[in-house]
C-alpha cells in the first residue's frame, strides 16, 4: 500500500509522528493509500523552512514572481489529464468534473500573473509644501491554508497563488482524504521556478490546524470547509493574532419564477443539483418553484431527468454523471438526513435509498433523490446535506420565496429562474447572500472577481480570489516625506535643515 508523504523545502518527507488517515477509492470503498498525519513538530519544521525562505523570495521583483506564475499555468495545462485522474482517484468525481476543477485553480492563477499592477500602490505629488505621500504592498511573510476535499486543486490554488505572487511562503494544509493533488500541485511550482521553501504541504487532521492556528510566525490563516470548523479556525485564529478568512456551509436557494423556462430550469437544477455528487458548496439543494402550478410542472420534468442519471465511477469516462461520495461516513450522513426527511412529512418522489451498483457494492455511491413538500422546519431544509438530495419547497408567493433565502442562516450563493427583468433586478438587490445568478444556477464568479458568501457562510471581511486576495496577503504601508529645500535664486543649492 502506498504511503503519502509531506513536501517540505522542496522535497518529499516521509511523516514522523506514527499517525495515518486511510485514502479511499470510493468507488470500491478499498484502502489505496495512507496518509501521514503531522504533529506539532512536523508543523513547525514547515514553518522554519518558509520562514528562512520568504525574505529572499519578497526581494524579488513581481514581475518575476509573476513569471513563475505563467510558467506554472503552463505545467498544469501539460499536466491536466494527469491530474484530473489522481484526483478522480481520491476524490471519487468524474474525470470532467475533476479537469474542471483543477481549471477553476488555474484561472485564478492566470489572474495572479497580473500581480505587477495588482500589487501597485498610490502617490500624492506635493501632499503638503515639499512632502510626497505613497504607500505600498509588503507581504505578510508565511501564510497558510487549510482546504477541504471537494476541490483538492481548485481551492488550493485560490490561496496559494495570491499569497505566493504577493511575496509570502504558504503552509498548506490539505485534507487528509484526498492528499495526492496537492503534492502535485508543490512539486510543479518548483518546476514552474518557485524557490524551495516557499510552498510547503504539512498533510494533518485537527493537531496540525491547532499547530497552525497557535504557531506565532504564521501570520494569516484561510480555510474552507463547514460552518462550525470555520467558526472554530477563525475565533482561535483571531484570538492568536493572525489575519483570518473562513468559509462555511451553504443552503443555496433556486428560485423559479412561473414565468420561467422550466425545461432550462430543470436542466440546470439537474447539474447544479446532482452534479459532483451535490458535494459542492455552491450545490443547489433547494428549489423553490412560486406557485402549485409551478411546482407541479417543474417536478413533472425533474422525475423523467432524475430517474436517467448516470451513478458510476470515474473509470467509466465521460458516460457518468456523477460519482460516489467521498467516504463512507459521508453517504451514512446523507442517508441518515434523507430518512429524516421522510420521517419528518416531505414527500420522496425519487428514492435512491437502494441505489446498488454492480460490481460495485462496497464503493460509496449515493443514488438521485428528490423531494416534495419540504418546510423550513424540516432538518433536510435546515442542514447541509452535501450530497445528491434536492429539496422543493414550495412558495405562494415572490416574497415568500424570497423570504426562504433571506431567513435562512446560511448566505453563500441563491438563483432566480424568470423571463421578468425586474423581478430578477429586485431579487438581486434585496437578497442577503453573497453570490447571485440570474437564470444561472451555480453563480461562481470568474477569477477576476472575488468568491464568498454572506450570514454564516463566512467569517472574515474579504472574500477569496479575485482584488480581496492582493489585500488579505498583503499589509499596506504607508510613507510621508519631506526634503529640505537647498536651491537659492542662480540655481545653487543651500541645504539647511528643516524646521
Amino acid at each position: 500500500m502506498q504511503e503519502l508523504t509531506h513536501y517540505m523545502n522542496g522535497a518529499h518527507v516521509k511523516g514522523t509522528s506514527g499517525r495515518f488517515a486511510d485514502v479511499y477509492n470510493p468507488a470500491t470503498g478499498e484502502v489505496q493509500a495512507q496518509c501521514p498525519l503531522a504533529n506539532e513538530s512536523e508543523l513547525d519544521q514547515a514553518v522554519q523552512y518558509a520562514m528562512a525562505a520568504q525574505p529572499a523570495w519578497a526581494a524579488v521583483n513581481p514581475q518575476r514572481r509573476a513569471r513563475v506564475m505563467m510558467k506554472f499555468v503552463d505545467l498544469l495545462n501539460r499536466d491536466m489529464d494527469k491530474l484530473a485522474e489522481a484526483l478522480s482517484r481520491e476524490h471519487g468525481k468524474t474525470l470532467p468534473d475533476a479537469a474542471g476543477d483543477v481549471q477553476r485553480g488555474l484561472e485564478v492563477v492566470e489572474y495572479c500573473i497580473g500581480a505587477p499592477e495588482l500589487l501597485k500602490g498610490d502617490y500624492t505629488d506635493s501632499a503638503g509644501p515639499g512632502i510626497d505621500m505613497y504607500s505600498m504592498r509588503q507581504p505578510l511573510g508565511v501564510s497558510a491554508g487549510i482546504t477541504p476535499f471537494n476541490f483538492p486543486a481548485m481551492i488550493p490554488m485560490w490561496m496559494f497563488a495570491p499569497a505566493i505572487v504577493c511575496g509570502n511562503a504558504f503552509i498548506l494544509k490539505p485534507s487528509e482524504r484526498d492528499p495526492s493533488v496537492p503534492l502535485m500541485l508543490a512539486e510543479l511550482l518548483e518546476e514552474a521556478g518557485l524557490p524551495k521553501g516557499i510552498i510547503q504541504v504539512v498533510n494533518g487532521d485537527k493537531e496540525a490546524v491547532d499547530a497552525i492556528l497557535h504557531h506565532p510566525v504564521i501570520q494569516s490563516v484561510g480555510f474552507v470547509g463547514s460552518t462550525p470548523i470555520a467558526e472554530y479556525i477563525y475565533g482561535t485564529g483571531c484570538a492568536n493574532g493572525k489575519r483570518v478568512q473562513c468559509f462555511g456551509g451553504a443552503k443555496n436557494h433556486m428560485i423559479i419564477m412561473p414565468d420561467a423556462d422550466l425545461d432550462q430550469a430543470a436542466d440546470a437544477l439537474i447539474g447544479a443539483g446532482y452534479g459532483a455528487a451535490g458535494e459542492r458548496c455552491m450545490a443547489i439543494s433547494v428549489a423553490v418553484p412560486v406557485g402549485d402550478e409551478t411546482a407541479d410542472r417543474l417536478i413533472e420534468k425533474l422525475v423523467p431527468r432524475i430517474e436517467k442519471l448516470k451513478v458510476g465511477p470515474y473509470t467509466s469516462g465521460n458516460d457518468v454523471d456523477y460519482g460516489p461520495v467521498v467516504t463512507a461516513a459521508a453517504k451514512a450522513n446523507i442517508e441518515r438526513l434523507v430518512q429524516t426527511g421522510v420521517d419528518q412529512g416531505a414527500t420522496l418522489v425519487v428514492d435512491g435509498r437502494d441505489f446498488k451498483l454492480q460490481g460495485y457494492e462496497e464503493g460509496f455511491f449515493v443514488g438521485p433523490h428528490l423531494f416534495d413538500n419540504v418546510t423550513p422546519d424540516m432538518d433536510i431544509y435546515k442542514h447541509e446535506i452535501f450530497g445528491p438530495v434536492l429539496s422543493t419547497v414550495r412558495a405562494k408567493t415572490y416574497e415568500e420565496a424570497l423570504g426562504l433565502a433571506m431567513d435562512h442562516e446560511m448566505g453563500n450563493g441563491t438563483a432566480i429562474f424568470t423571463r421578468d427583468g425586474d423581478a430578477a433586478r429586485d431579487f438581486a438587490a434585496r437578497v442577503n447572500v453573497g453570490m447571485i445568478g440570474i437564470n444561472v444556477p451555480i453563480p461562481v464568479p470568474l477569477a477576476y472577481h472575488t468568491f464568498g458568501g454572506w450570514k454564516k457562510s463566512v467569517f472574515g471581511d474579504l472574500n477569496q480570489h479575485g482584488p480581496d486576495a492582493f489585500k488579505f496577503y498583503t499589509r499596506t504601508k504607508t510613507v510621508t516625506s519631506r526634503w529640505p529645500s537647498g536651491i537659492k535664486e542662480g540655481g545653487e543649492f543651500n541645504f539647511k535643515p528643516m524646521e
